[in-house]
């Protein structure tokens, strides 16, 4: 395989995992949070994620399978491995607990009038979210890798869809950290090292996984990414949007998002 290929898969998952970065200096350099913006982004990344999920990804990756397999045995793995890999992104939240899982919302205004007893456990509510993203970023930094190495335009759509849901989670690691410690550097650090999880994941794939692909692996990949991105946009990215009050601006970034995918992949 080409380095150069290679090492545009990786800075595909670079530029995911760093957009927590975007997020943490929205929240540190803002005085209030921009609810519209994130609802629109929220919706917008969504929006990206199932389209390319459901017109991409799930059916190259039965096409794969079935030329691996045959027609009854592939199709039937491409099913199983889109749900497994809703249950196991599923299985990523139930183990986080609420409180502490990424893509609770977080906003600046957070950072004001809070009692002393939540003060003293935002810096705990801090680190385990970054951990928490650290876990949810690592499988998301395999994915956008192994899907830039077989379709680097299926790479970019990925990565973009997964930096912009990112963005919300940097603010959700850097609203406690700040408040807790009073020091935006201290809660940047941690917002940035935890978008690194992308890039630590395309290194595992590139030194443990790469040596495996197949078309059949292949298959499983895509399949596995896009019950992955369904169960993102669906049970996190549109809740969260509701979240800030926008729903209907959610919405129409959802319908954005599909429609720029749409005429992307045809243009590309």
């Amino acid at each position: 395989m080409e380095s150069s290929t290679v090492l545009f898969a990786f800075s595909l998952t670079l530029f995911a995992g760093l957009a927590t970065g975007v997020g943490s200096a929205l929240a540190l350099l803002t005085k209030r949070t921009s609810t519209k913006f994130l609802s629109v982004a929220l919706g917008f990344s969504a929006g990206i994620m199932l389209y390319v999920s459901f017109m991409e990804l799930l059916p190259e990756g039965m096409t794969a399978l079935v030329s691996a397999w045959g027609e009854t045995s592939g199709s039937w793995a491409a099913v199983g491995a889109f749900f497994a890999g809703i249950a196991f992104i599923a299985l990523i939240d139930i183990l986080v607990p609420e409180t502490e899982n990424p893509h609770e919302i977080h906003t600046v205004e957070e950072m004001d009038g809070t009692s002393e007893s939540h003060k003293a456990n935002l810096m705990r509510m801090g680190l385990f979210t970054a951990l928490a993203i650290t876990i949810h970023n690592f499988p998301e930094g395999i994915a956008t890798f192994i899907a830039a190495l077989s379709d680097p335009n299926l790479g970019i759509a990925i990565a973009v869809a997964i930096a912009i849901h990112n963005i919300p989670e940097g603010i959700a690691v850097a609203v406690p950290v700040f408040y807790a410690t009073g020091s935006r550097k201290k809660a940047f650090r941690l917002s940035f090292l935890s978008g690194l999880a992308e890039p630590a994941g395309a290194l595992v794939g590139y030194f443990f996984l790469i040596q495996f692909l197949s078309d059949a692996m292949f298959g499983f990949v895509f399949a596995a990414v896009a019950g992955i991105m369904v169960y993102i946009s669906l049970d996190e990215l549109l809740p969260a949007a509701k979240e800030f009050g926008e729903h209907h601006l959610s919405i129409y970034g959802l319908i954005a998002g599909m429609a720029v995918m749409a005429v992307s992949l045809l243009l590309l």
